[in-house]
């Protein structure tokens, strides 16, 4: 099957930035599934460059507009390029291929009654390029939401496509095409829009010369909606290319909701009049938002360095952020905070802390060699019965442009292979031989988990599969989208690697540009003491550490009253449906004692187990998440930094701590 997926063509008047990624990455991961699938696709992106915005922007920077694009069309083609896009064509509205299947369409719709020369008197938008009825001004300015500026009052000559007589023949496809407009508040949105009465569109202007000439009247330019929109054609050769005849209609057309109205409107109607099929699908996704509700947008001067972003965090890092939170047709909210909450929980505390886990395993009792698997059991089945589930839900996500909920249930799966680890417990069966087989299932079984994480995560962060081929010793070859949910695919006998971390965890604090994180509670103190002495050992300012202020003075009675105690950790698991919460056994002078800890973001069970922690022996039982917990163990944290504090191993459970 053939799949025709589009982002918008992007306006090259400053680098690209993180709410332009977005969809940019979204189609990327569309494209790269639908390839999974064996589709034939055919992955376009590009640039919007005949655009009076443009003209004005490079006569700000006392260039020519020619070599204003294309200094900046370099960067959108670098970004996409870090990101691992893997767009198969990239138009530019100023190459010749464009110029002329633009002035072809145009001259046909002249020709025959659609396009028609009368005198435009009108408000317009040059940031928008847009032109407004006075009626539709709010307090005389731009409508538009996310615009809001001056506009400026234009009377000239101009061209006019007849939008009003395609009106009723557009509200008849929408309504007979449900999927047509995605998601359903677009849909609704654009149906109040048309049967408010649809004016007929101004197509030139003659007020400025960059952009593509009229052919029979070459005073006027086309205006920047006709010619932009018709991009999605002129790329595949219309009228009688061969990627025309092959990838047209666009299975989707994938953009930002402020821009759906175009698409949903003027596109469609420029469609019918030349007797063209019109797209399957046209989605508009959400905008990313700053913490305080605002757009990200290169006009309101909020956009984050996303190449350095990049560098930072990586590509696959960046790309899980941006898909993982933006839900379907919402906004999502964007910060460097978050984006290294996400990073450190879901892919270096999930993800990253499995496989290391599983190939450590591997390691250290087989020698890294994958052992041929036993008997499975009722741990084995449920993991596959969960594997054929997750496939088909995320491929139904899919299927609705929704890669959010797509990865949500990827780690639902990701989230039961780490509680496999802890029920199955390895370095105890590891201890009794007669057990042997049943750790080569366990082990084995790790290692098919591993290989299913990666076709599944592959359409979303195409650097992991080849990675973790890596590790395990694969061709890549073997990330195959129909086998995801098989298993056995892996043979035994081959050898696995520990490797480094596939995402180590990132301590925000060493980043001195994040700004959420350098604001600083009022309450708060900042303590100088250390700062000389560290100057001093390393000839380097030391950063300045924030504490919590220090808590009013108690008598030595109060203290007493606290009864710590040395607490042996006999077991450790994560509690189920939460990220951070993880029930011990802990046995305290004899006795066993649950107690239910925040500390799962920062540790592995196994990692616990044996160990001698301290606790708060006599303070109130309390329920967390359903289970009752018998005291409170201590850690000290910074920032993304924690450590439970421990004692010696040597120390029985149940000594006091004074």
């Amino acid at each position: 099957m053939k799949y025709y997926i589009t982002t918008p063509i992007f306006y090259p008047n400053s680098n690209p930035h993180i709410g332009t990624a977005y969809t940019t990455v979204a189609a990327d991961t569309l494209a790269r599934y639908h390839r999974l699938l064996g589709d034939e696709v055919y992955f376009l992106t590009g640039t919007d460059e005949n655009a009076q915005k443009i003209v004005r922007t490079a006569e700000a920077n006392h260039i020519d507009p020619r070599t204003y694009v294309d200094g900046v069309v370099e960067r959108f083609r670098e970004l996409w390029l870090a990101l691992d896009v893997s767009n198969d064509d990239f138009i530019r509205t100023t190459e010749v291929r464009h110029h002329k299947v633009v002035q072809h369409i145009f001259t046909k719709l002249y020709e025959q009654g659609d396009i028609y020369k009368s005198v435009y008197s009108g408000w317009y938008c040059t940031p928008c390029e847009t032109f407004w009825l006075e009626n539709k001004l709010i307090e005389g300015k731009c409508p538009n939401a996310d615009c809001g500026r001056a506009v400026e009052l234009l009377k000239e000559e101009s061209y006019f496509f007849r939008l009003s007589k395609y009106q009723d023949a557009l509200l008849k496809h929408i309504e007979g095409h449900r999927e047509f407009i995605q998601p359903v508040s677009r849909r609704n949105e654009m149906l109040r829009f048309i049967e408010g009465g649809l004016e007929d569109l101004c197509v030139s202007r003659t007020t400025f010369q960059w952009g593509i000439k009229v052919p029979f009247d070459p005073k006027h330019v086309i205006y920047v909606w006709l010619d932009a929109l018709i991009n999605y054609i002129s790329a595949l050769g219309y009228p009688d290319g061969e990627n025309y005849g092959q990838y047209w209609p666009a299975d989707v057309h994938l953009m930002g909701k402020d821009i759906v109205r175009f698409h949903a409107v003027i596109w469609p109607i420029i469609l019918m009049a030349l007797n063209i099929p019109l797209p399957k699908v046209i989605y508009g996704h959400g905008w990313y938002l700053t913490n305080d509700g605002g757009k990200i947008s290169k006009s309101r001067g909020n956009v984050e360095d996303s190449f350095e972003l990049i560098q930072r965090y990586g590509s696959d890092a960046i790309r899980y952020f941006l898909l993982r939170e933006m839900q379907a047709g919402m906004d999502g909210t964007y910060s460097e905070d978050n984006v290294v909450e996400r990073l450190n929980r879901d892919l270096a505390n999930d993800f990253g802390n499995f496989v290391s886990r599983s190939l450590a395993m591997v390691v250290k009792y087989r020698k890294g060699i994958v052992p041929c698997p036993g008997q499975d059991g009722s741990q084995e089945r449920e993991l596959k019965a969960l594997s054929h589930e997750v496939k088909k839900a995320v491929e139904k996500s899919l299927e609705v442009f929704d890669p959010a909920s797509a990865l949500e249930e990827i780690w639902r799966f990701v989230a039961r292979c780490n509680k496999y680890v802890d029920e199955t417990a390895p370095w105890v069966l590891a201890k009794q031989e007669e057990l042997r087989e049943r750790l080569d299932t366990v082990l084995y079984t790790f290692m098919e988990c591993i290989r299913i994480m990666a076709v599944l995560t592959a359409p979303f962060m195409p650097g992991l599969p080849p990675r973790i081929c890596t590790l395990l010793g694969l061709d890549e070859g073997l990330i195959r989208w129909g086998e995801t949910d098989q298993w056995g695919i892996l043979e035994p006998g081959i050898k696995v690697h520990k490797g480094e971390q596939l995402f180590p965890r990132i301590d925000i604090s060493q980043f001195s540009t994040v700004g959420e994180t350098e604001k600083v509670d009022q309450d708060r103190t900042t303590d100088n003491i250390s700062q000389t002495q560290a100057q001093k050992e390393t000839g380097e300012p030391a950063p300045l550490l924030e504490f919590e202020p220090i808590k009013e003075e108690i008598s030595i009675e109060d203290f007493s009253k606290l009864d710590l105690r040395v607490g042996k950790v006999l077991s450790a698991e994560k509690v189920e449906k939460t990220d951070k919460l993880m029930k011990l056994e802990v046995e305290v002078a004899g006795v066993v004692r649950t107690v239910v800890s925040g500390i799962a973001k920062h540790y592995a069970s196994e990692d616990l187990v044996n160990q001698n922690v301290v606790l708060v022996a006599n303070l109130k039982p309390t329920k967390l998440r359903g289970i009752t917990s018998q005291g409170m163990i201590l850690a000290a944290s910074q920032g993304e930094v924690l450590e439970v504090l421990m004692v010696n191993k040597d120390l029985p459970g149940g000594v006091r701590i004074k």
